[in-house]
Parts: structure tokens; sequence; C-alpha cells
């Protein structure tokens, strides 16, 4: 009895939620129209947080329900989801004629959005998120709560029978690889889209089979979310709730790497956490990495990787699949057995469909049956059975645990496999037998050659220890360079530059000189340094002691230095292309637009290294054109680090006076909030800009509108004119320039947190990883 009256108390809330948010809400008249430029492109609820409307995506625009709201936009509901992107001359017309909310664009037929069986009288796009259709009695007809697509919001409710299906990728909302299921016997489970609802293709399960019908998933304002019966027992937690709500929505996604996780979405900032996500292991999703390719972890990073023989379908998309390299032969070729070898994959789980099995006493054994047989593309060899199946293969993931081992036959003569490279891991079968007399001369010839090389060693030894000792003292002293930077005395250095004579450069630090060392006659480039005099002699060797030890090909080598009581200097290897900055700011030096790319992963590279892989964690706060410089092969190298400010292992932030220069500090230095490395990340944005665009971040001899690089570039991307900013004579892939864009309004955010690592940034450059819509970067109204 406890629970009927507890039923109706919730019927009751339920329905006084309906009436009141219809009283609430204002409504929408039939005959209303959007379109997706101008004023008129979005239906706001009444506290502006929610609108339903057009979304820029791509090239074109999605119809969908979005948080408005806030900084950076987010998209919770979408439309014909699989309906090609919609142009700009589209329009959203609430229709009188049919009742029905349709898309209608000139030429073409009508979109239907919403074709409720009863006449539409007026919608509503409710505080809730939730947008809705009356009929002329006001009772809701239909509403997009009860047809979700990859998120669920508070009181949202996942019925039976429904599923979220995750997007295709970071900025492609249509229809993914995954959904998550309530299913029709209570139970709520996760898989690959596409398979049949059985527990071999779960990858994730609330676990409450058979617990009732009409389950329901739920999610409350607090990211409470749990699983109810048409009893109101609530028969699973899922998450505990208990988060903050105000200023604050919290609400649940299937991602697009097929994990659904909780998020708590700051309405101040735009920033989002999660809270709570249905696994850890990334590479639990199966098909994460599609047909013949298979997920492996770097610590929580995870990667897909195609089987031997094969390469990515999009190399710019690694969850694409794989396909062969090499031409496969018809089974009836003569001589087929002689085209392939065997490569295998050791320690990847499959799913296994074998068309025969067998006891194998060996992985040769079983790597030799796959060879004779024309049908088989793959063997499995796990625990002495041999399966042998063709391909595809699908959800393939790398285990640590588990001994299966694939075996793929790989083909040899007309692919891109060569037998001179073979891998070692072949099954020994494979390989042709070694005769005896051959295996004879092969060990006398080794032997011979041992005794040659210790004879050559020796001598060898004995003469550069004769040679070192007529050396003197100071010279013998610059054998270290290859070791640690060499300590130089001012005289050596006075003659090096022939009294400083020829300058080359002038930096925040002090002034540069060309320089030969007389000793090898090495060109070098020498440092006066001017702003460090304040430090001590100790302060000044430890400083030496980090930069030295940092050796990395986009950074300029350390070669030596010169500690001569007030007199600093600093030796680093020679850049004859001069800086980055001659380079990009003169026309008769511009790069092509491939070498563009290059420089700007060539410059994340080293950032990344100053940031996470050498011993000493380094924040550089200059980086800027002028401080990277190009070697003979216009590799850009960055110099000046390790002489701003050098972090321990422990420390991650610093409260300090600007540096760096203006137009590429971040904001946080002017607001005296802690300085991380993100500061780096910020000022590597604004030189992107410069990469891609070949002008100066500032420059006032260009119209207003376009004298604040990151400003006009922010502009060209809202406004889909990217290719304005590389001028109208330049051929620019615009699918990379497009990327190239937004990875640069990423490290350009106001708020620190929202931009990307540099191992994130390097990524996003490669193409490995996707890039999500950037929002507008506020720092350019903000007051420094």
């Amino acid at each position: 009895m406890a629970a009927v009256l507890i039923f109706f108390l919730f019927l009751s809330t339920f329905c006084l939620a309906k009436i009141s948010a219809q009283q609430n809400h204002p409504n929408i008249s039939l005959d209303s129209s959007l379109t997706p430029t101008g004023n008129s492109s979005a239906w706001l609820s009444r506290s502006g947080l929610f609108a339903f409307g057009f979304y820029k995506q791509g090239n074109g625009y999605v119809v969908g329900i979005f948080l408005a709201g806030i900084p950076q936009r987010t998209l919770v509901w979408i439309a014909k989801r699989d309906s090609p992107n919609f142009s700009s001359n589209v329009s959203l017309v609430l229709s009188s004629d049919r009742a029905r909310l349709v898309l209608q664009q000139t030429g073409s037929p009508e979109v239907a959005i919403a074709s409720p069986s009863e006449r539409i009288s007026s919608a509503s796009m409710l505080d809730s998120g939730n947008f809705v259709l009356y009929n002329s009695d006001g009772r809701i007809i239909w509403q997009s709560f009860d047809y979700p697509t990859n998120t669920l919001l508070p009181s949202q409710r996942l019925g039976t029978g429904k599923e979220l299906i995750s997007s295709a990728s970071e900025t492609d909302d249509s229809t993914g690889i995954f959904r998550l299921s309530m299913q029709t016997d209570g139970n709520l489970v996760q898989y690959p889209i596409g398979t049949a609802p059985v527990a071999s293709y779960s990858y994730w399960s609330s676990g409450t089979y058979g617990s009732g019908s009409n389950m329901t998933l739920n999610l409350e304002d607090d990211g409470y979310l749990y699983l109810i019966n048409s009893s109101i027992n609530i028969l699973r937690n899922i998450t505990e709730g208990g988060y903050p709500t105000h200023k604050i929505i919290n609400l649940m996604k299937i991602d697009v790497d097929g994990i659904f996780r909780l998020y708590s979405i700051s309405l101040d900032r735009g920033n989002q956490s999660i809270r709570w996500e249905s696994t850890k292991n990334k590479c639990d999703p199966k098909g994460l990495c599609g047909l013949n390719g298979f997920c492996t972890r770097n610590d929580t990073v995870a990667y897909c990787k195609c089987i031997p023989g094969f390469d990515f379908v999009d190399q710019g998309n690694w969850r694409s699949g794989c396909e062969r390299n090499f031409t496969a032969e018809s089974c009836k070729t003569k001589g087929i057995g002689d085209k392939f070898t065997i490569m295998s994959e050791p320690g990847t789980v499959w799913e296994i469909e074998s068309y025969k099995e067998f006891d194998a006493a060996t992985e040769e054994d079983c790597a030799n049956a796959c060879l004779q047989d024309c049908n088989c593309e793959v063997a499995f060899f796990k625990d002495g059975r041999c399966g042998k199946q063709k391909l595809p293969l699908r959800f393939g993931i790398r285990s640590t645990t588990d001994s299966n081992i694939a075996l793929v036959k790989v083909g040899v003569l007309n692919g891109s496999i060569n037998e001179d490279k073979m891998p070692g891991n072949l099954p020994k079968s494979s390989k042709k037998e070694v005769r005896m007399d051959v295996l004879i001369s092969g060990i006398s010839l080794s032997i011979f050659g041992i005794l040659i090389l210790s004879i050559a060693v020796i001598f060898v030894y004995r003469n550069r220890k004769w040679a070192y000792t007529k050396l003197s003292p100071n010279i013998g002293v610059k054998f270290i360079e290859d070791v640690a930077p060499t300590a130089f005395t001012f005289a050596e250095l006075e003659q090096a530059t022939n009294e400083f004579n020829e300058e080359v450069g002038r930096g925040a630090f002090g002034t540069v000189y060309k320089g030969i060392l007389p000793y090898s006659q090495k060109v070098v480039a020498v440092k006066r340094l001017e702003r460090v005099l304040a430090e001590g002699e100790k302060e000044f060797q430890n400083e030496i002691t980090v930069i030295g030890k940092t050796h990395h090909r986009n950074l300029v080598r350390l070669l030596g230095y010169c500690l001569d009581g007030i007199k600093r200097l600093l030796v680093y290897e020679y850049m004859c292309n001069g800086s980055l900055a001659d380079v990009l700011f003169k026309p008769e030096n511009h790069p092509c637009w491939d070498e563009r790319i290059r420089i700007a992963c060539d410059i994340a590279r080293g950032i990344l290294y100053l940031h996470e892989e050498c011993e000493t964690q380094i924040i550089h706060c200059d980086i800027k054109p002028q401080n990277i410089l190009m070697d003979d092969n216009r590799c850009a190298k960055i110099s000046d680090f390790g002489l701003a400010k050098l972090l321990n292992h422990d420390q991650t932030r610093t409260y300090t006076a600007v540096r760096g220069t203006r137009g590429y500090v971040a904001p946080e230095w002017h607001r005296k909030l802690p300085v991380t490395v993100k500061a780096d990340v910020y000022s590597f944005g604004i030189v992107l800009l410069e990469i891609i665009c070949c002008r100066k971040s500032v420059d006032w001899n260009t119209s207003e509108d376009q004298a604040i690089l990151e400003e006009w570039a922010y502009d060209c991307y809202e406004a889909g004119e990217i290719h304005k900013l590389v001028g109208g004579d330049e051929v620019v892939d615009l699918r990379k320039l497009e990327r190239m864009i937004k990875i640069a309004i990423w490290c350009i955010q106001d708020e620190p947190t929202l931009r990307p690592s540099m191992k994130k940034v390097l990524l996003m450059l490669e193409g490995t990883v996707e890039i999500p819509v950037p929002p507008c970067p506020t720092s350019f109204f903000s007051a420094v």
C-alpha cells in the first residue's frame, strides 16, 4: 500500500511539474521560423540556458538543443542526426499548414523534425532542456526527452527500449559506433552498434537483469544517476549524487570513445569536469579501433594499432580501422604459398569465429597450417589449440594476461613487406632452413671479425692516449662538450668572437655574437647575459647544470658557459638560418603550407619535452618567433629555455612578475594568478596563428578589424571564412587549415584549464585525435 501511495505522489509531482513548466515558459506560436544566420537562429528557454535551433557544425548547420548560456556551447540533443549538414539558406518552421516542425529549403523537399499524431498549437523550449509541442488543450503531444540522442539531462528518463548512441566524432554528431541500451529485461547495457543484444557483445552492464518491467534510467539535478522500476523501487545506484548545483549543471553523456560519463558544467565559465565514468580502461569499449585494428594503452591513454601488413584506412583517424598494405592474391594463383609469410601479434584478444579448430603442438605448426590453406587469412594459437579464420578481425584489444597469439598471413613479393626486413617474431618454420656448412662458415667469420676488432680497439686506444698527453690542460677540457657544457674563460670567448665584433641578435636576456672556437673551428653563438647578474655563482651553475641536461632535436643545444666574476656568457650551437621571425615575416622566405605544419610540430615537440620529458620541468615563459631558431634544414629549435623559471618535480605553478613579450603573454600573468605550463601553451597558440598566416600577431599597418591576429582569426573561423587568413593566391588544404585554426583557438583560451596540454596539442597537430569546436577566447575582451 505504501508503494502505491509513493507511486501516486510521484505521478502527481510529475504532472504538476509539467503544468508549471507550461505556465512558466513562453510559447512559440505557429508559423514562427528560424534561420541559421541572423538574429533568429534559435528559440531560447526562459532563463536563456537552453536553446533549440541551428548549431554550427563543420561547414554547415545541424538542428538541435544546446547549452546557450555558457561560453562553450554544448550540444545535448540532435534532430535528424544522420542527415547531411544543412546550408545557410534553410529555414526551420513551426508550420500551421501541416501542423509539423519542418525544415524548408528552396528546391528541396521538406524535412520533418517532429510530426505528432495530433495537430500542433504551440511549442516551448523549457528550462529543463526539453523542447515540447502542445495541442490546443495545452497538453504535450511531442517532446525531445522521448527521443534521446547521446545525452541524458536532469529530470530526463531513459525508458525501456530506449538507447543513447554516441556521436561519430568530437566534431561530427551523426550516429557513432556505441550504444547504451535500457533493455526490456531490466538490464542497462553497453554494446557496439550493430550487434545483437547478447552478453558476448556487451562491455558494461548494470547487472540488473530480471529486476522488473518498465525499468528507467533517471538523473537528478545533483548528479544522482539511478535505475528505478514501475514499482518505484530503486534497484541500482549508478552514482551517489550530491554534486554542486549552484551555477552548475550535471548531465550524463555517452562519449565518442564509448564510455558514458557524468559531467559537471560550470554555467559561468563553460568548463566541465568528469564526476564519474563507466570505466577507467579506455580500451574496454569493443570495436573502438575498427576492423583489423586493436586497442592498446599507454598509462591511461588508449591508442589504436593495425595488425601486421595493414595500415589505417584514414591516417588522420586511427579509429577508422585498417586495410591491407599489400595486394591480396587469389587462392587459384600458382605458387600462392611462396608469396606469403606469417607475422605474429602476441597478447591480443579478438572476436574469434574460426571455421576450423584443431590441436597444434607449437605456434609454428599453427602458422604453417594457415600458410598451406589459401582460405586462411589469420590463425589464433592458444594453449595448444589452433583456429583458422578469414578477415576482417574485430573487437581487438592488447592484453597483458591473455596468451592468445594472432598469426596474420602477409604478402611478401608485391607488398610493403620485404623478406630482408622480416621482424624477429616470425615463426621459425616460416624462415628458410639454415644449412650446416653455412652455419660453420658464419661462426668462423664471426670469430675472425671479433679478433680483428679487438686489435683495432687496442691500437686506437693507445694512439688516442698518446695524443691526449700532448694536449694542454685547457684544450683537453673541450672534449666534455658532448657530455656536459664546457667551462670557458672570458678570454677564450673574447678571442672566439673577435672581441664580440659580429652581433647576430639581441634578446630579453642579452646580446648574441657569432664566434668560432679556435680548437675545433666550430661556429657557435655566444650570448652575453645581462639580466642574471644578481644571481650568485652557485645558483648560476645550478641553472647551467639543468639546461645542460636537456637534449632534444627541437631545442638549441648549450655547448658551454663562462662564469668570470660578473661576466656570464652562454655558448650555443649556431643556427645559420636565423629565427622563425626571419622566415615568417619576410615575404621572400615564407614556407609552404606543409613546411608550416612541420615547423608547428617541431615547436610543439620541443615545448612538450620541456614540460614533461626532461629531468627538471621547465616553463619557458617567452615562446615567440624570435626565440625559435632554424637550423640548416629549417628544423625549428627553441632557444632561451631555462633562463626564465625552473620548476622542481613537486612544483606545478609559480607566482611571479610578468615575464615574456607583450602579445605572447598569457592573461594570468597580468592578473597575478598562478602561472603554470599552460602559459607556454597560450604563447604557442599565438605563434601557431603567426605560422598559419605568416604575419605578426599585432600589425597596425592592416585594417582595424585585422590588426589583432587572434581576434581576426576567430572572426574568420566563426564566419566560415578561414581562407582569408592565408591569402587568395596560396593553395591550402582547407581541412588542415581549419584543424590548425581550431588548435590555436583552444591554446589561447582565457581560462588556463581549458587549454590543452602540449601532449594533447601535438596529438591534435599530428591528426591522431579529434578536435571539438572551440569556444570564443574571452581574453579578447578581458581587462589587462
